[in-house]
């Protein structure tokens, strides 16, 4: 079973976190399901930037990304080579080191 390690994020996870969790699973899924919230204003379905993490180790066992998850990673803050959507990035075979950026383009926390 593959292991998400979440690095320290001041408000959404100070302590960093490490998850057992299934393959196929979202990132965006896992860490919501494990009480880290990560911020998700469109539910999940492709159409903003605020699931935003960087994939800081085992990025190359994730499948491509859409043209659709592209496009909207162009309007994202903070973007670099390792960034996905957590909301459309699935859990494969291999461990994952992940980091939240510090900002989103969201004007207002939904606190889902």
């Amino acid at each position: 079973m593959p292991k998400l390690i979440f690095l320290p994020h001041e408000d959404i996870c100070p302590e960093g976190a490490v998850l057992d969790v299934e393959t196929g699973t979202t990132i965006c899924d896992a860490a919501l399901a494990h009480g880290i919230a990560i911020e998700h204003a469109c539910e999940k379905s492709c159409a903003c930037t605020t699931c935003h993490v960087y994939i800081r180790e085992g990025f190359d066992s994730l499948a491509d990304a859409t043209d659709l998850e592209e496009d909207y990673l162009d309007k994202a803050w903070g973007v670099d080579p390792d960034s996905r959507l957590s909301c459309q990035a699935k859990v494969a075979a291999e461990d994952l080191v992940i980091e939240i950026p510090k900002y989103t383009i969201n004007m207002v926390s939904e606190n889902h």
